[in-house]
């Protein structure tokens, strides 16, 4: 069988297991970012409500990475992106609006969903960069260490990832603070999610298991393209 005809042939099978995951990415990232403007206080520490979400997106970034391949988690990345896009550009539409004469929640509703250009941007662009890169770094440690110390990869993609979605996020957003306020807040946020990652690893680790018994397959990236735009090859 030539390597197109298996191709095709992962194309034409459906999984609802790889859907369901797919949705429910996608519906982390969008929960996140319409809950982050409300933040809490925890044993001393503020967080921002979107820590709610965190530990599913952990897990389902790495699953569909490591049990899926680079071409399908890139897709539901993309995915991901679009969808986020699609519900700014709905939320701001609907602020536009002019509220009836007897609605008294205009000035609560842009509170929820007024986040400033500058912040949509600079979270979608950090999203998507950290977000591929790391499944780019979970595929390709696979395959050089053929399989063997997930525990490594996971926790050297979580750290890839989050660099280059802090590189992006926190300058944008904070540059006026001063260029050393910057840098602590991306150490801390870095260090702060790959110790969560570490933590939940057992987690993360239980699931990958069950979902390759479950789908009976495990992909390795062998030949494919690690071009991000490549999306329509999966």
């Amino acid at each position: 069988m030539t390597q197109n005809n298996i191709a095709r042939e992962q194309r034409a099978k459906f999984s609802p297991t790889f859907l369901f995951m797919a949705v429910l990415f996608c519906t982390c990232l969008i929960i996140s970012n319409l809950i982050a403007s409300k933040v809490f206080v925890l044993l001393g520490i503020t967080l921002p409500a979107a820590v709610i979400v965190f530990p599913i997106s952990y897990i389902l970034n790495d699953c569909l990475s490591e049990v899926y391949g680079y071409r399908r988690a890139r897709l539901v990345i993309w995915m991901g992106f679009l969808m986020n896009f699609f519900v700014v550009l709905v939320t701001q539409l609907a602020i536009l609006l002019p509220g009836a004469v007897f609605w008294t929640g205009d000035e609560a509703f842009r509170t929820i969903f007024g986040a400033t250009p500058r912040a949509t941007i600079a979270s979608l662009l950090a999203f998507l960069a950290g977000s591929t890169l790391n499944a780019w770094v979970m595929s390709r440690m696979k395959v050089s260490q053929k399989g063997k110390n997930f525990w490594l990869r996971a926790i050297v993609s979580s750290l890839v990832g989050e660099c280059a979605d802090s590189l992006i996020f926190i300058p944008i957003m904070f540059w006026a603070m001063g260029a050393k306020a910057v840098i602590t807040m991306m150490v801390c946020q870095v260090s702060a999610k790959v110790l969560y990652e570490i933590i939940i690893l057992p987690v993360t680790k239980m699931v990958v298991t069950r979902v390759k018994r479950h789908e009976g397959m495990d992909i390795y990236d062998t030949n494919i393209s690690y071009n991000p735009f490549k999306i329509r090859d999966i």
